[in-house]
């Protein structure tokens, strides 16, 4: 009967996708022949059958890594086999990835397969010149890379970065189909591929639980459930937010719901409202009352999440093969496409003035869900601890909100709408990420009220509190949080970005740019950290040592700063210097303006942390003073003692 339901489960998923997949061609249109050259129904149907495949099986994946690295206890039964259906679900993914580049090459080549050289050398090519054959050759690659790392390695850490890189490997299939044409080129990319990343852990993780039910006991199963419904309930959060985003690009008016694209995004929204109304019952009506032998209605519930799952998946490939009701047209195909639209694929924004700065948005979804869950974490714990009576500083609370602020503001407001066009706006932005944002958030200790606030586990398995803990304690974290490695990164990381070919990548490239963030927001809590934080790490340098390191830094740091304003030759200049602006500075004084800012709001942060090393060492100071006057209290001042009768001995001897 169990062997029954580890099949029931994954067939049901199955099917339902399948179904959906047909309903979704016959609607949209996805599968009908084009107008001009037929490559055959094998390889109409075959594209959008391959790509459900793909979806299921990067879905089953990273859902049943994350679920094995989350909630289960590595080394168990139950873990080991997560991990099995891991392996095999990559192989999948290998497979369906193999067979998705394929079909697209033959709906190009059109002509049947042979086995002559010119053909190699032409699929040879789609696969390493053109974009749609690179992306899935790199899908490829790093789905076959996780299948060999789940067959072959059980370290929970490894299999954690493993599904890290499998999430990454998700993002060559967001830039593709619409995503890769709309004006909103960036935000779809990032919409897709969280829908894409959050309906993979939930999916993959429902997968994982139904097949390794049978091997945990009662006790373990509910607390089982209990994490992965926390997992799932993050998961429809995200997905419900990027899925609607993906709508209100490509559907535009309400009017447009009743095309065939339309129906079909209804569809998916019905799909997802009966898997929140799902998962509700299952967290109020399930959890608390689990027992050995579950009743019948529950494993009803489960297959019908499964089912409900399947049918989002095929509604979703069928929607990646019909046309949208919003027109796609690249910027860079218009009739008369300005300089500005050319090059950054929209138009050119108003004049930047004063007020604009806090009126001028655009929103990056990705930014805007990482501040909104880390806000919200953060104030769960601080409510958790003032609940058992514990007390947190409301300083710190208050540095967390306003870090978090600054960090919507840089990757949505104003810089981020002018940081294309304007080298001034970029290098503000780019200064606020990596200056002054990691001081507050360094000094809102995040990771001791995480080592407070969340529950420590005591089956074995790894929650937030252990993850956190092994991050901060591991020996690459040592490495990093080394002064001179911290100073180095921070300082020397600012030449290596904007003389080389980084500076280009990230201005031009939606990818480049979250590197970038992501980076800059690293480098910069890691020298903070090592200077003014009050979490734990592995080497804490003196107070003399951390001035010296500021003062170094600040040094270092002002001499960027006067290089840019004095440097005569435009930097990036086919794209600053033509850009086509009629306002604002010239293109080469807007760099110098840059410059400036570099120079100038750069050292605002600097001089706070040099601020907040000074009062940190003589609290400090105050302390030890403290403490060796109670220690002579307790002993009759026997530490003074044995020193001066070690001076008059000296004093006897010579």
């Amino acid at each position: 009967m169990r062997r029954l339901a580890w099949v029931t489960g994954p067939a049901i998923l199955l099917l339902a996708a399948l179904a959906a997949l047909v309903v979704a061609l016959g609607v949209g249109g996805g599968a009908a022949p084009p107008p001009f050259v037929d490559p055959g129904a094998v390889v109409r149907f075959g594209i959008p059958i391959a790509t459900v495949l793909v979806d299921l099986g990067a879905a089953g994946t990273i859902g049943a890594l994350a679920l094995a690295c989350f909630a289960l206890v590595p080394g168990s039964a139950a873990f080991n086999r997560a991990v099995d259906l891991a392996a095999a679900a990559a192989a999948v993914w290998t497979v369906a990835s193999a067979g998705t580049a394929f079909l697209l090459f033959q709906s190009l080549h059109v002509s049947a397969p042979t086995l002559d050289e010119a053909y190699g050398q032409q699929l040879g090519t789609f696969l390493t010149d053109v974009s749609v054959g690179r992306a899935w050759l790199t899908v490829t690659l790093v789905a076959a890379a996780a299948t060999a790392v789940c067959f072959a390695v059980r370290h929970v850490t490894a299999l954690a970065l493993t599904a890290v890189g499998a999430a990454l490997g998700l993002v060559p299939i967001a830039q593709q189909g619409h995503a890769g044409s709309t004006a909103d080129h960036d935000l779809a990319i990032t919409a897709i591929w969280l829908h894409v990343l959050f309906v993979s852990v939930w999916l993959g993780g429902l997968l994982a639980l139904v097949l390794v039910r049978a091997l945990l006991d009662d006790e373990r199963l509910q607390a089982v459930l209990r994490r992965y419904s926390s997992m799932a309930l993050v998961c429809f959060i995200v997905v419900a937010v990027s899925g609607y985003a993906s709508a209100a690009i490509r559907v535009g008016e309400l009017a447009n719901l009743g095309t065939p694209y339309g129906v079909l995004v209804v569809g998916k929204v019905l799909a997802l409202l009966a898997l929140g109304a799902l998962g509700a019952v299952q967290r109020r009506a399930v959890i608390p009352r689990v027992r050995r032998e579950l009743p019948r209605w529950f494993r009803v519930l489960v297959l019908a999440e499964l089912a409900f799952m399947g049918i989002a998946a095929g509604l979703a490939s069928g929607l990646a093969r019909t046309a949208p009701p919003v027109e796609e047209v690249p910027t860079t195909e218009l009739a008369t496409p300005t300089p500005a639209e050319y090059l950054t694929g929209r138009p050119l924004p108003v004049e930047l003035t004063p007020g604009r700065f806090l009126t001028e948005w655009r929103l990056d979804l990705l930014w805007a869900l990482v501040a909104a869950f880390a806000v919200f974490f953060y104030l769960a714990g601080v409510w958790r601890l003032r609940r058992r009576g514990d007390r947190w500083p409301w300083y710190r609370t208050a540095l967390w909100l306003l870090g978090f602020a600054a960090l919507v503001w840089v990757t949505n407001g104003a810089p981020a709408v002018y940081e294309q066009y304007l080298f001034s706006a970029h290098m503000l932005g780019h200064m606020i990420l990596t200056m002054a944002i990691p001081v507050v958030l360094v000094l809102a200790a995040p990771v001791t009220l995480a080592a407070r606030a969340i529950r420590r586990r005591d089956d074995g398995s790894r929650g937030g509190r252990e993850w956190i803990l092994w991050a901060v304690q591991s020996p690459v974290a040592g490495v990093l949080t080394n002064p001179l490695v911290a100073a180095v990164l921070f300082a020397g990381s600012l030449w290596l970005f904007y003389y080389t070919g980084i500076f280009r990548w990230a201005v031009t490239d939606h990818i480049g740019h979250v590197w970038m963030v992501v980076h800059f927001l690293i480098t910069g809590y890691l020298f903070s950290l090592v200077l003014v934080g009050v979490d734990p790490v592995r080497r804490r340098p003196p107070y003399a040592l951390r001035l010296v390191l500021l003062l170094a830094t600040m040094a270092f740091h002002a001499f960027f700063g006067l290089a840019i304003m004095s440097n005569s030759g435009l930097m990036l200049a086919d794209w600053f210097g033509a850009m086509g602006r009629t306002w604002g500075n010239p293109p080469l004084v807007d760099q110098q303006f840059g410059g400036g800012i570099a120079w100038s709001v750069g050292e605002i942060p600097t001089v706070i942390l040099a601020i907040v090393v000074a009062i940190q060492w003589a609290r400090s100071d105050d302390r030890e003073a403290k403490r060796r006057d109670r220690a002579a209290e307790r002993d009759g001042e026997a530490e003074l003692a044995a020193y001066n009768e070690m001076l008059a001995r000296r004093s006897r001897a010579n």
